[in-house]
This record gives structure tokens, C-alpha cells and sequence, in this order.
């Protein structure tokens, strides 16, 4: 504190040109370490290994797709299996119910069949008892 109280205009210019002059030498000495061989045999690591990255996340994504496609083809076949099997029970049934549909259809009309006979036999009777009577 005592220091800056007791600096003048002269002292000050010549800290603040001190200053500057540091500066530009902190920025030269970063340039050049930056366009050093080193620091871009480094940016060259760094890119390498970026694209390898890049290639490696690219090949996972691709296998994954692969799989999912896989396993998206197998579910169709799946379902597809599935569908057709149902078509196949669904056209099992109808037919049972058809053929059960006839079966009872001829067993009711021979059902009919026996009750006219049964009936015919009865009216030929009482027929015959009264021809019989007289």
C-alpha cells in the first residue's frame, strides 16, 4: 500500500510498459510452444484418437442396428408363424362345427324319420282295429 502512495507518473509508465512487454512475451512463448513440433505431433495424437473413437462408436451403432433388425425379422416370422397357425385352428373349428352342424342336422332329421314311422304305425293300427271291428 505504501508502495502505489508513493509511486509517480513516471514510475507508473514504466511499470505499465513492463507490463505490456511481459505480456507480449507470455503470448510469443504460448505461440510458439503451440506451432512447437511437439505440440502438433500432440494435436495429431489427439486426432487420431478422436477418429478411432468415432470409428469404434460408428461400428457399435451399426452392430447394434444389426441385431435389432435380426431380432425385428425373427418377431415378424414370429408373428407371422403365429398368425398362420391361428388361421389354421380358426379353419379346424369352423370345419368341426360344420361337420357336428351335419351330424346333429342328420341325426334330427332321422329323429323325424322315426317319429313319422312311429306315428304312421300308430294311424295303421288304429286303422286296421277299425276295419278289424267292423
Amino acid at each position: 500500500m505504501d508502495r502505489s502512495k508513493n509511486t509517480g507518473f513516471a514510475d507508473r509508465l514504466s511499470a505499465a510498459a513492463e507490463a505490456k512487454k511481459a505480456q507480449l512475451e507470455r503470448a510469443a512463448r504460448a505461440r510458439s510452444a503451440a506451432e512447437s513440433p511437439a505440440a502438433v505431433e500432440q494435436r495429431t495424437a489427439r486426432e487420431a484418437v478422436r477418429v478411432a473413437r468415432d470409428a469404434r462408436i460408428a461400428e457399435r451403432k451399426a452392430t447394434k442396428l444389426a441385431i435389432e433388425a435380426r431380432q425385428a425379422a425373427a418377431l415378424a416370422a414370429a408373428q407371422a408363424a403365429e398368425t398362420a397357425a391361428r388361421e389354421v385352428a380358426l379353419k379346424a373349428e369352423q370345419e368341426a362345427r360344420d361337420a357336428e352342424f351335419t351330424e346333429r342336422t342328420a341325426r334330427e332329421a332321422a329323429d323325424e324319420a322315426e317319429r313319422q314311422a312311429a306315428r304312421d304305425a300308430r294311424y295303421a293300427a288304429r286303422k286296421a282295429r277299425k276295419r278289424k271291428g267292423r
